[in-house]
């Protein structure tokens, strides 16, 4: 992926591997699901998701760290942990974590999903559309 204006850069907690990616979401939303609040050791991931071609790691690739499967990984900074993205969806999209972006993004989160197993200690206090799992077209 060619930097350009409409990059937005993304690193880890201790600046070790950043990412550049497209501001060109497809959609955002707010995850409440196990996985989310485990990966993240929050209530919710506010994510955003794009092709997994508008993404590319820029600096520190080397210290990178993945869990999951070829197809279906977070992958992390090996040196303090932080979760910088996963790819999702059969390898085709990255879910970012809209809190790694050292840029502001363009878009907002338009909904929760997986309230159904959201935390039962967090209130959801916002208006938007709440889903029990993923949305229904």
């Amino acid at each position: 992926m060619a930097l350009s204006e409409k990059s937005l850069r993304g690193e880890c907690m201790c600046g070790a591997v950043e990412y550049a990616v497209r501001d060109d979401f497809e959609y955002a939303l707010n995850c409440h699901c196990s996985q989310c609040r485990r990966t993240t050791g929050s209530a919710f991931k506010p994510l955003a998701g794009i092709a997994r071609s508008h993404l590319a790691v820029v600096r520190g690739e080397h210290e990178t760290m993945t869990y999951g499967e070829k197809n279906a990984y977070d992958l992390h900074c090996r040196i303090c942990g932080s979760l910088l993205f996963s790819i999702v969806r059969e390898g085709s999209y990255v879910h970012v974590p809209l809190g790694t972006l050292k840029d502001e993004p363009s878009i907002r989160p338009s909904m929760h999903i997986f309230v159904g197993s959201k935390a039962q200690w967090f209130d959801i206090t916002d208006d938007l559309p709440q889903h029990e799992s993923f949305p229904r077209e």
